[in-house]
């Protein structure tokens, strides 16, 4: 399956892009779809970490199913005082 994921902020400008395309073997679930992601992109792996995952404007659990072509937005968290 295919599995769309749109980053932004640090991470994003640490891959040097803000979306992505992902294959994954079925079912899977959103802690395959980081673990994938962690090893294609070793250098950003703590960043993964801190992501916060979302779908279909749901925040998402790592237990959460995915489905062929599905969005999920990563969205970095921003500190502020």
């Amino acid at each position: 399956m295919k599995i769309n994921v749109r980053i932004n902020g640090e991470l994003a400008r640490g891959l040097g892009t803000s979306r992505l395309q992902v294959r994954l073997a079925e079912p899977a679930t959103l802690a395959d779809l980081l673990d994938q992601l962690r090893q294609q992109y070793p250098r950003s792996s703590p960043k993964f970490d801190s992501a916060i995952p979302f779908s279909a404007g749901q925040h998402l659990a790592p237990t959460a199913s995915l489905a062929d072509g599905q969005e999920i937005a990563l969205l970095m968290p921003v500190a502020g005082g």
